[in-house]
């Protein structure tokens, strides 16, 4: 699937879950499912507990934060010591 079209799956809608990104329409927020895979949960488990998603929809979850993080600007931090 392209970048565009998963994007596309990334939905706002200040009406559900006051405007913060979810999957398709769907009350299934993009944090949640990144929380779920970083605390180890698989696609299969996830989309057992919430079957109207797909596994395009985890992957445009992904592909959103990796999105997201790619953008960002670099400012000077402070490195640890």
């Amino acid at each position: 699937m392209s970048d565009n079209k998963l994007l596309q799956r990334i939905k706002f809608d200040r009406n559900i879950l006051a405007g913060k990104p979810i999957i398709r329409g769907l009350r299934i927020p993009v944090a949640m499912i990144l929380e779920l895979l970083a605390k180890g949960a698989s696609n299969q488990e996830i989309m057992e507990d919430y079957p109207e998603l797909e596994p395009e929809d985890i992957q445009a979850a992904l592909f959103y934060a990796y999105y997201l993080v790619s953008q960002e600007e670099v400012v000077d931090r402070a490195t640890a010591s």
